[in-house]
């Protein structure tokens, strides 16, 4: 794409709407829309100052189009670093289109996907790990996505980047320098202090990797896998945690023959509840195979909810020993995941039953056991609240960096690969000469992270994800 002419786009989504917005930049931003703007002021729009209002209409030839509200932004104090108009019309699709297009028959371009930010990039009104923050915090869909990604756009994770690299780039530079004096044998690096950088380097590098497993699940939303026997109530639990009939409910075994997925927001965290179908031995072919996807998303999710009828516990003994060794099978073979179980049906219970159910499901070690009534609804805000114990958002609410985007945390690993090896050169006493390239490579998956190391392609890739009009 050219990026030195002059481009037009809806900034905001397609459709009918009170206000649609109109963004324009570019050299002749400002130059073309002057004499297609009648200000109500008579004041001609290239006089006025930046980042001023402007009411007026948007005409052509001597037809009004709209009365709109005119923002001017000029060079370089504007999102895009150059000449910015924002034009705010009445939110009619007809009305955005007749603008969008006089816009383009007096010279503007239709702006790519991302192009707005792409500008802003190259422009250095952000880094590039900020202009990947700007899609997610597009995106968010609950607090914790849209913190990272607002704490990322501010520039938190880039910042530390940066301070690491400048460090580990002074460092580098004074190895440089004995290499032209390498026939004097003399040390401009003080050895002691850079093992201390690179060990503190290391330190930081390990902490955003790890991050990394946070950051995806509070981005993506934490899967949760609802598991258990036919009919004792997962898709009413479903229902009850969404708080509307998202999961059909019957009396007949087997309903459910794939999974039901839906999203739900607690504490600021998303998570996304999948119900699965029932674990039974059968002979229909279509259920078969729902209970083989079932499994197939226990795998995937991070926390498994084990249902079962509690009614039908305290009725066959027989059953309840059953049931054990079916919980003992999921441990056995996913035995990383947090298991919760949950004795459902817990309403048509007396006291006593509730409390034997309670000693007998006890002895299974490793899981957290709670009663509740997923019809009623009772015990399903107390389940909600354990769920949230699970995800570490401790970093979260200490306003720490969190690695959310996988080519972030593809570099940081080839960063960190290149430090340690140049802690084994230290070590063992590596001329400065070998020393040096290594050091070059992790000074290049820095920049890689911030843009200052970049290439068409990776650009292409990341801003094709954009919407049109940021």
């Amino acid at each position: 794409m050219k990026l030195n002419d002059t481009i037009v786009a809806l900034a905001t989504p397609s459709g009918a709407g009170a206000i649609a917005i109109i963004r324009v930049s570019g050299p002749r931003a400002i130059s073309i829309i002057t004499p297609l703007f009648k200000a109500k002021s008579g004041k001609p729009l290239d006089t006025q100052p930046t980042h001023s209002l402007h009411l007026g209409n948007i005409v052509d030839e001597n037809r009004i189009i709209d009365e709109v509200l005119v923002s001017v932004f000029r060079a370089p104090k504007s999102y895009t670093g150059e000449e910015t108009i924002e034009i705010s019309c009445h939110g009619s699709p007809y009305i955005q289109q007749e603008i969008i297009q006089l816009m383009i028959r007096k010279g503007c371009r239709s702006a790519e996907a991302g192009e707005f930010t792409l500008r802003a990039f190259l422009n250095g009104k952000m880094d590039l790990s900020q202009a990947e923050a700007v899609a997610d915090l597009i995106s968010s869909e609950n607090q914790a996505s849209h913190q990272m990604a607002m704490q990322q756009m501010r520039g938190g994770f880039s910042n530390e980047i940066q301070r690491l690299r400048q460090e580990l780039l002074d460092f580098a530079s004074l190895i440089e320098l004995e290499l032209d004096f390498a026939e004097e044998d003399v040390e401009f690096a003080n050895r002691d202090e850079f093992k201390t950088l690179i060990q503190r380097i290391q330190n930081v590098l390990k902490r955003l990797i790890d991050s990394f497993a946070t950051g995806n699940v509070l981005k993506n939303g934490i899967p949760v896998a609802i598991v258990g026997e036919p009919n004792v109530g997962k898709s009413t639990l479903l229902n009850s945690l969404l708080n509307e009939e998202r999961a059909i409910v019957s009396e007949i075994a087997g309903t459910t023959r794939d999974t039901i997925e839906d999203e739900l927001s607690i504490g600021g965290v998303g998570f996304r509840f999948i119900d699965t179908a029932g674990i039974r031995e059968t002979k229909d072919v279509v259920e078969s195979i729902g209970i083989k996807k079932t499994f197939e998303k226990i795998s995937q999710a991070q926390v498994v909810v084990y249902l079962v009828d509690s009614y039908q516990l305290i009725a066959d003994n027989k059953r309840l020993n059953q049931f054990k060794t079916e919980v003992a099978k999921i441990k056995n073979r996913f035995p990383q995941k947090p298991l919760i179980i949950i004795a459902n049906k817990k309403d048509q219970l007396s006291a006593e039953e509730q409390k034997k159910i309670k000693v007998s499901l006890s002895e299974i070690e490793g899981s957290y056991l709670q009663m509740l009534s997923a019809k009623s609804g009772e015990g399903v805000e107390e389940l909600k609240g354990k769920l949230l114990e699970f995800v570490n958002t401790g970093e979260l609410r200490n306003n720490n960096t969190i690695v959310t985007n996988s080519r972030h945390y593809n570099a940081l690993l080839g960063a960190l690969e290149e430090i340690n090896k140049v802690q084994e050169g230290l070590n063992i006493g590596l001329s400065g000469d070998l020393m040096a390239i290594d050091i070059r490579q992790a000074l290049h998956h820095f920049g890689e992270i911030t843009g200052e190391i970049t290439n068409d392609d990776l650009l292409g890739n990341i801003f094709a994800n954009f919407c049109i009009g940021k």
